[in-house]
């Protein structure tokens, strides 16, 4: 066991498992409680890597039993699972796969918006339940051009998100950290600054403590009525049960998402909503993008393993 230094934690795409498994020797950290408590104590000090996803990570307890961690190679632009803190104070390297899935992401945006606006996944559904040959034509939606659009985080992706829209000739304006100097784009000085002046809220915030429930029940109330959320980040950058009571009560025109909080349970308030579209978490999820991200994520491994850095850390 000494020998194995590569740990695998969760599930990863066949061709990253079977890399790091036959290059590296990697072994998987058991999925079972009980089975992992008793592994951690007895091997925790052998491992110095561990590969993981956005989806599982390596969080605080977890890096606490591995003590000889030094790096943390990371499937996916999200590292919000894992204890970014800890590994700055511990001096653990952490990589992610970042611009390889912003197409995607950004795509995903795009089509959220243009589903719930113009009803797309409704209208489809109306015409398989017979309702357009049983009772008419389907109500008028909403246009999609020309609308007011405020992205909450302006990073790689939401900038790729905002391109898309300038050809929908939409105004848009942002809320992030700092102002970004590069773009014309409106500054808005806070979440509910932006939500106030905008039709559509499309968030793509980075997730993690610092982010969560950032779009909390008064910036959701500064959207309005005829306003909409279109969520492609992360669950827990939303205030998911404010979400849910404004929609429910009309005081939303309607959501596009792809995240939740506690994926992949959806709150069962949502299913029957028409005006809501529910993605399970595929923003990235094309053959091309997904190859991309494996490539990195190796990519990463193995300049860790050569020289001790990474093509794409999170943190210098």
């Amino acid at each position: 066991m000494k020998n194995n230094a590569v740990l695998q934690v969760g599930p990863l795409m066949p061709i990253v498992q079977d890399t790091i498994a036959g290059d590296y020797g990697a072994v998987r950290l058991p999925d079972s409680a009980q089975a992992r408590d008793e592994f951690l104590r007895e091997h925790g000090a052998s491992f110095d890597i561990a590969v993981t996803s956005g989806k599982f990570g390596v969080g605080t307890e977890l890096m606490r039993a591995l003590p000889n961690l030094r790096a943390v190679i990371n499937f996916g632009v999200g590292y919000d699972t894992t204890d970014a803190a800890q590994a700055l104070e511990r001096g653990i390297t952490v990589s992610n796969t970042p611009d390889v899935l912003n197409d995607c992401v950004a795509d995903t945006a795009i089509a959220l918006y243009l589903d719930v606006l113009r009803g797309i996944s409704s209208a489809d559904r109306f015409v398989r339940r017979g309702d357009w040959l049983n009772k008419g034509n389907y109500p008028l939606a909403t246009k999609a051009s020309g609308k007011r659009v405020g992205i909450l985080g302006l990073g790689r992706i939401g900038r790729v998100i905002a391109r898309r829209l300038e050809a929908f000739d939409c105004g848009i304006s942002y809320h992030s950290r700092h102002p970004v100097t590069e773009v014309s784009y409106r500054y808005a000085a806070s979440p509910q600054e932006l939500a106030a002046g905008c039709d559509v809220l499309i968030v793509a915030a980075a997730g993690g403590p610092d982010s969560e429930k950032l779009v909390d029940a008064d910036t959701i109330a500064a959207l309005g009525p005829k306003g909409y959320l279109i969520n492609i980040a992360r669950g827990s950058v939303v205030d998911e049960d404010a979400l849910v009571s404004a929609l429910l009560a009309g005081r939303l025109a309607g959501a596009g998402l792809d995240v939740f909080a506690e994926e992949p349970k959806v709150p069962e308030d949502l299913l029957a909503l028409d005006n809501v579209v529910l993605l399970p978490h595929l923003g990235s999820g094309t053959h091309e993008t997904r190859a991309a991200m494996a490539e990195l994520t190796l990519a990463n491994l193995r300049s860790f393993v050569d020289n001790g850095t990474v093509l794409t850390p999170v943190h210098a």
